[in-house]
């Protein structure tokens, strides 16, 4: 499908290299320099724009203002958002104010194609349609796997690189990351496509059962073996098997797996000779398996036969990219189970929440989030007050939205003389300045509705003007050692700055670091 793609940024060299990586997938690019030029664009252009990519710091009109624009003219194409190393409060402002996806900046080519590509593919009539042309229930391929970042993406290649051959796989990562997923599709994409798929969880097998499930038993091999059992590896002949925390599988039954793996054959229980199997062995594990060789809990001789071909599956919190994209098809595919008569859309206030979110479990724990809210649902649309037990683990999103109602109150709030006036008495107005001209005092407003809300830093001054970015700063940084109770590595970290670089400004603001501690005190 040839897009077409509206480039909006003011640095030309960005813009011309993103027309490049644009034009190199084969879509069509349009360029502007600033938000007024690409709203005009969209206004009186004939051309069918299929996404924008959105630089958020531009001269005249920024980002986030031009879309609200675009969203108050009812233009729903979606937008991928360029954004800083590190700036994740852009990214949740973008999220609330309807951004599809966001990159980081310097963007590669390969990474804005695929973030264009999920913005195509997600589109609902081609999810139903691809989701229609699946040839076999439970079938996997890569194309199913949802991911724009980066590293993601490195994954995929490389899995799909492993799936022409019969070479063993390790998949590595945190629980949740969507390892048997990768198995899958490994599979589906190899010779063994439509051959079985057996998946064994080596951790959920009592240690003296491993071995008859694994490699089956006779009938009379011990007590309780009243019936033959054919065990997994015989299943998953000519197909493939998966053992899942392959890490806690014991290790006089690690022996066995070695012979199966170096000679492909397997010794039954009580049987009086050996099988032959042709199996393709995928194995996944949560643990350091180097370190559970040194440990002594994992052979070495079974890990070097296993662990030829690594990957690394990144957790969710490092490639949030992923988030808003995940969120949508579980959203969509939910509401196809739940048999919903309209299909729920997840909310720009959600998306924005979902991101800011740590996600410990991963994409499983995302998943259950939002099935839970889509069962849950009173609207068409998910929205950050469908996600209560996300929103209490992340007190600053809902702070921030505070700050963003404080700093730009309704013009309407003090347009009443007589309100005003009953304002003026209120400690919310305690500068008599601002209670004459009638602007409420925003830190005064929080503070007298949040009184415990220590973690808040404003942005305007009692005049109402925008502060000095030194003096936010100083502040942040105030809060950053209290916070984190004088751990200067960790406030380095959290700050996005070097120790040499905390140490130069704790000098430049004359702050003694044991000053906040004090004061916590």
């Amino acid at each position: 499908m040839i897009a077409q793609i509206l480039v909006v940024d003011d640095d030309p060299i960005q813009r011309r290299l993103l027309k490049n990586a644009v034009e190199r997938y084969g879509h069509s690019a349009h360029l502007a320099e600033n938000g007024l030029v690409a709203l005009e664009f969209l206004k009186r252009t004939a051309v069918d724009v299929n996404v924008i990519v959105l630089d958020l710091m531009m001269p005249e009109m920024d980002g986030l203002t031009f879309l609200s624009a675009i969203r108050e003219l009812g233009i729903e194409t979606p937008v991928i958002v360029q954004t800083g190393q590190g700036s994740i409060d852009s990214v949740v402002q973008a999220m609330r104010a309807g951004a599809f996806d966001f990159v980081v900046k310097p963007v590669s080519p390969e990474r804005i194609a695929a973030s264009v590509a999920n913005a195509l593919k997600l589109d609902q009539k081609e999810s139903r349609a691809r989701a229609g042309r699946r040839q076999r229930p439970g079938a996997v391929g890569f194309g199913d796997i949802v991911s724009a970042s980066p590293d993601m993406l490195r994954v995929i290649d490389l899995a799909q690189r492993a799936a022409h051959s019969n070479i063993p796989v390790v998949l590595e990562g945190e629980s949740g990351v969507g390892k048997e997923m990768i198995a899958r599709a490994i599979q589906s994409n190899g010779d063994r496509a439509g051959k079985p798929f057996i998946t064994v969880n080596c951790g959920a097998i009592p240690h003296n059962l491993v071995e008859s499930i694994l490699f089956g038993h006779e009938k009379g091999a011990f007590t309780g073996a009243s019936e033959k059992h054919t065990g997994k590896f015989v299943e998953a002949d000519g197909g493939t098997l998966f053992l899942d925390e392959i890490g806690d599988l014991p290790l006089d039954v690690q022996v066995k797996l070695l012979r199966a793996v170096q000679q492909g054959e397997i010794e039954t229980v009580g049987a009086a000779k050996v099988q032959k199997v042709n199996v393709r062995l995928i194995s996944a594990t949560n643990k350091d398996l180097i370190e559970e060789v040194r440990a002594g809990r994992f052979r070495e001789d079974l890990y070097y036969r296993l662990n030829v071909f690594p990957i690394t599956i990144p957790a969710l919190r490092r490639r949030k990219e992923d988030i808003p994209h995940l969120a949508r098809v579980f959203a969509e595919r939910f509401s196809t189970e739940q048999k919903l008569p309209k299909t729920l859309t997840v909310g720009p206030s959600a998306l924005a929440l979902l991101t800011a979110y740590d996600w410990p479990g991963n994409i499983r724990q995302l998943e259950n989030a939002v099935f839970r809210a889509v069962v849950l649902a009173e609207g068409d649309e998910l929205t950050d007050a469908d996600f209560p037990q996300i929103a209490a683990q992340v007190p600053e999103f809902h702070s921030a939205e505070l700050v963003a109602t404080a700093v730009a109150p309704p013009p309407s709030f003090v347009a009443d003389r007589a309100v005003r006036e009953a304002l003026a008495e209120s400690p919310v107005f305690a500068n008599s300045e601002r209670a004459r001209i009638g602007k409420p005092d925003p830190k005064a407003m929080l503070a007298a509705a949040y009184p415990t809300a220590d973690n808040i830093i404003i942005s305007t001054d009692e005049a109402g003007e925008v502060r000095k970015l030194a003096d936010v700063e100083e502040e942040l940084i105030r809060f950053a050692l209290k916070f984190y109770r004088g751990q200067m590595s960790q406030v380095a970290r959290k700050l996005g700055i070097g120790r040499s670089t905390l140490y130069r400004k704790l000098k430049d603001y004359g702050i003694d670091p044991d000053d906040p501690l004090r004061e916590a005190a």
